[in-house]
């Protein structure tokens, strides 16, 4: 591999918008300044800051335009704002395509791979914009809605980063930008992989199917050196109601789950390791001040001192009942109010803010981040993030998982996010964190013949596997099956890649460098399609 650094330097443009105004100027020695508002380019040797200055206006955007002849025949990558909906793929030049966080461009003559991104935990929702006449930054700097008031505070709003890579594959270039984007990932010291309920149970259990899930989960796993984690998903806390409500408070279990701690203990006595699920920011805890909860939706502002002191105090207790992963969930939804796919442009609507005017969304998100990593690393807890930011989380979590849910009921749906996902955040696996590309859901509803292709290449990419599985669903050979991507899964020493990928938004091809399969995802009847199946389209601009 040939890596050579392509910094981007001064901008041709810098645009501001405040709540009252909106200013474009030619930078002059790196920055721009109107009124009280300053922006800066600031070159290192390696990457540069966009760094923010205001004194008293509220500022909502910041934008840095680069004129520069870009080819239109090439492929070309772009990542997700949270969580993978079914729709990466590379795809073509497109001047309306949105590219939250980072981009990569492959030109299909040079073979050259050129990637153009920000450095994770930046202060800023960053997005950027392509057209073959240059390209363009999007720093989305406001608090929640609203713009933010730095009140004479500079601001990193993000670190430029940007590399061009030759004589490699694709995958090689992709992985290798995303290491120069996270120089400071953060791994469990062994390879997590087990078992959750969620795809055959979905919220109907208790504490004693539980066990009975531990039971065979260590039976299939038993002789193995690494133990599996047994995972207690939605369902435990004390005011839940099946498909009615799944929030706090998470200080006690309910009368199906009598004992959290006498739990973890009993899961631990079988040989498996506790994990637990839980929602932070969705609570009806009485106890809770309406001046904690944002404005838009009642969930629990992290930026309020006091709603911040109570979600740690949630998340000690957890650790203190003993579960050695927390996986937290809803952590961008409950925030913001949108999921990724409606992400387009924005994030979050105009007409909120977070208590904390004073810091942007992205500093608060990754500072809520912060908060359950300190806890954890008290404890010796792994931290696996749902529907969260990976570009914030990367650093404040061991794992993340990287798409939406996959089913045990719809074969469609996994096909449709999980393998698509797994192909494209694999790059992130082992750069940005742990990749967890969710469940092999096993109910009766999937064939073992998709099921079994699923599991093989989930154990073979070298990530997380968990099961979801009706235990004895299987036949003594399908469990013989089963047990042994279990086995290659508490190893993690196998990694094949996809070799597809540029063309195809479901790779069928796998490779680990000296074995090539190819992987049959559809039915021979066809695909599925019924009124419950979900197809995933990105949000227009409105009128």
């Amino acid at each position: 591999m040939v890596k050579e650094i392509r910094k981007l330097g001064i901008p041709d443009y810098i645009g501001i918008q405040t709540e009252k105004a909106q200013f474009w100027g030619k930078p002059e020695q790196g920055s721009v300044q109107t009124e009280d508002v300053e922006v800066t380019v600031e070159q290192g040797e390696e990457n540069d800051a966009v760094m923010l200055h205001a004194k008293y206006s509220a500022v909502k955007w910041v934008k840095l335009h680069w004129n520069m002849e870009i080819s239109s025949n090439a492929r070309i990558f772009a990542d997700e704002w949270e969580r993978g909906y079914g729709n990466m793929e590379w795809k073509g030049m497109n001047p309306n395509r949105m590219f939250p966080w980072y981009f990569l461009h492959y030109g299909e003559e040079t073979k050259v791979v050129w990637g153009a991104g920000v450095m994770v935990r930046p202060g800023a929702m960053c997005q950027w914009l392509m057209n073959t006449k240059g390209i363009t930054l999007y720093l989305d700097v406001r608090c929640g809605g609203a713009g933010v008031h730095l009140k004479g505070r500079t601001l990193c709003a993000a670190r430029i980063v940007s590399r061009e890579f030759s004589q490699c594959t694709v995958f090689e270039a992709a992985r290798a930008f995303c290491r120069a984007m996270c120089p400071d990932p953060v791994f469990p010291e062994k390879p997590v992989y087990g078992s959750n309920n969620w795809y055959y149970a979905y919220g109907d259990s208790s504490q004693k199917e539980i066990l009975r899930d531990t039971d065979y989960l260590c039976r299939l796993t038993k002789g193995l050196e690494n133990p599996p984690f047994m995972v207690v998903d939605d369902c435990w806390q004390e005011h839940h109601r099946l498909e009615d409500y799944n929030g706090g408070p998470w200080r006690k279990g309910n009368a199906k789950f009598p004992d959290m701690k006498g739990l973890a203990d009993a899961i631990k006595e079988r040989g498996a390791r506790p994990g637990i699920w839980v929602r932070f920011l969705l609570n009806e805890d009485e106890a809770i001040k309406p001046e904690w909860r944002l404005s838009h939706n009642g969930c629990l502002d992290p930026s309020h001192p006091e709603a911040r002191a109570y979600i740690r105090q949630d998340m000690e207790t957890i650790c203190k009942w003993g579960y050695e992963l927390v996986k937290h969930d809803f952590s961008t939804f409950d925030l913001f109010g949108k999921w990724g796919f409606q992400m387009n442009p924005l994030v979050t609507s105009d007409g909120w803010s977070f208590y904390d005017r004073t810091k942007t969304s992205a500093e608060i998100v990754t500072d809520f981040y912060q908060m359950i990593w300190d806890v954890a690393k008290e404890y010796q807890v792994i931290i696996i993030g749902c529907n969260t930011i990976g570009h914030l989380g990367a650093g404040l979590m061991q794992l993340n998982r990287i798409g939406d849910d996959t089913s045990g009921k719809r074969w469609e749906r996994t096909r449709q996010l999980g393998v698509n996902s797994l192909a494209f955040r694999l790059m992130q696996h082992r750069t940005f964190y742990d990749i967890d590309a969710d469940c092999v859901g096993i109910a009766g509803a999937i064939s073992w013949e998709k099921n079994r292709q699923w599991s093989r290449l989930l154990a073979k990419s070298g990530t997380p596997f968990f099961l979801s599985a009706v235990p004895d669903l299987l036949d003594e050979e399908q469990e013989k099956e089963l047990a042994g991507f279990l086995e290659i899964a508490s190893k993690q020493e196998i990694h094949v890649v996809p070799c597809d990928w540029l063309t195809n938004s479901c790779p069928e091809i796998w490779s680990d460098g000296e074995t090539t399969e190819t992987y049959d995802w559809y039915e021979e009847k066809g695909m599925e399609f019924d009124y419950e199946s979900i197809r995933y389209t990105m949000m227009q601009y409105a009128d």
